[in-house]
């Protein structure tokens, strides 16, 4: 592992030519050293320092690509980073910010983060950046969203969890390719809906044994569970952070997660942890360890689309398995007036057979049932479901590219995947099918 960064390294000129610093040990001002870098530099990492304000010539920088301020004192964001010409991503989660002025993004803006700050307004400026495909505000003090922001046509995900919205504003509803949006958290998302809520498990009748793995929302570890008949059952078992994360917050996932039930393509929840002492928590069915996640998650230059194994490969029938199961799990979603906000691969899990599961529900939305906006948010979400058509399909393709055989049978399912695929990512919102039209199509191929 390499040795970590310094003030000092910098100064010495230890880091020239570097693409790269990440500096976090108590910078109270922005090293000025920084700017001899401008020819080589592209992401910059001052997170976890006491900054809050950034140097006039910052776009000195010309090659800056993505800067990351999270953890930091800015409570206003700095206007300057708007002259940097090749900026493409911007972090400033958790800083206590309240005030954005008008013309602060630069044009090339792509990825932006604001999660948990104390911003009441997006300044209409936003509109000009017509490049923007990921804006993450969960956390924040929002109450609209300037009607200029529905120039930005290539956004593809948007975190709006844990805010003050009183409605959604009906542009969002027509964006081509908006397929990731979270709400859940303001006053215009109901908080549960009519259905069956799961039975309380005293957390003294759980035994945790280890970890399984960690998320931005909790800490998932298996264990056993002693019921009331003193039946000990393996479980999982998912204690949340309680804090805000990047797609909202524990409290409205594990609501949605209870409201979603019992579904074969699901991670079916057992039970609502009580009387734990600090934490709340959710038993959930214990998954079999030869389950593998499907994709892995976006890189900073896929943005908004999955990354995959370079060995990851599928039969035709075991892709249309996956797409036809996750389908179902999602036609039952949207049948409960949920809308998962993540309907991405690496949030699926498969088996050697092709049995799908689609879990966490960190970006999840309870909108109900009968909410007027009910169809277009499910057809939001297909455009996701379009997404994945065509990244299993590119994995089928590296198959074919090995084997070099295709049957008849076979062209004509991808034949078929191809026509769903395109669709799933009509840029007419309405245009597109329901997941139930999803699932039957796929069912005949």
């Amino acid at each position: 592992m390499a040795n970590p960064q310094t003030l000092e390294g910098l100064r010495s000129g230890q880091y020239k030519g570097s693409k790269r610093i990440k500096i976090s040990r108590g910078l109270t001002t922005f090293p000025r050293e920084i700017l001899d870098l401008f020819n080589t530099l592209e992401i910059l990492d001052l997170s976890g320092n006491p900054l809050s304000t950034l140097p006039k010539d910052i776009s000195r920088l010309h090659k800056l690509k993505i800067a990351f301020f999270s953890d930091c004192k800015f409570t206003t964001f700095p206007k300057e980073l708007a002259q940097c010409r090749s900026l493409e991503m911007i972090a400033f989660k958790s800083n206590g910010m309240t005030t954005i002025p008008e013309g602060s993004f630069p044009r090339k803006l792509r990825w932006l983060i604001l999660t948990n700050n104390q911003i009441s307004s997006i300044p209409a400026s936003i509109g000009q950046c017509h490049r923007l495909q990921k804006c993450m505000l969960a956390g924040n003090r929002l109450t609209s969203l300037p009607q200029e922001m529905a120039h930005c046509r290539k956004l593809g995900l948007l975190r709006l969890s844990a805010n003050e919205l009183s409605s959604i504003p009906t542009w969002l509803f027509i964006l081509p390719e908006l397929s990731f949006l979270s709400f859940a958290g303001n006053p215009c998302a109901p908080s549960s809906s009519d259905n069956p809520v799961l039975d309380n498990i005293a957390w003294s009748s759980l035994s945790v044994q280890h970890l399984l793995g960690e998320g931005a929302s909790g800490i998932i570890s298996q264990g056993t569970w002693t019921d009331t008949a003193n039946t000990e059952k393996a479980v999982a078992i998912k204690l949340f952070k309680g804090e805000v994360t990047s797609d909202g917050s524990p409290i409205n996932e594990m609501n949605a997660c209870i409201t979603a039930g019992r579904h074969p393509n699901l991670i079916d929840p057992i039970g609502k942890i009580h009387d734990h002492p600090e934490k709340r928590g959710l038993v959930l069915e214990l998954i079999p360890p030869h389950y593998k996640n499907l994709g892995l998650p976006p890189t900073l230059d896929s943005c908004t689309r999955d990354a995959f194994h370079p060995e990851t490969v599928l039969s035709i029938e075991k892709c249309k398995n996956i797409l036809r199961e996750i389908a179902a799990a999602a036609t039952h979603l949207h049948g409960r007036g949920i809308a998962h906000g993540d309907l991405y691969a690496h949030n699926i899990l498969i088996d050697d057979k092709g049995h799908a599961l689609l879990g966490d529900f960190g970006a999840a939305t309870i909108y109900g049932k009968d909410s007027n906006v009910a169809g277009s948010l499910e057809r939001m979400e297909v455009f996701a479901f379009g997404h994945l058509i065509e990244d299993l399909l590119g994995l089928i393709e590296r198959r074919i590219d090995e084997d070099s055989v295709l049957g008849e049978k076979d062209a004509y399912v991808i034949e078929g995947l191809n026509l769903l695929h395109w669709r799933c990512t009509d840029p007419v919102v309405v245009e597109r099918p329901s997941f139930a039209e999803v699932y039957e199509e796929l069912t005949g191929l």
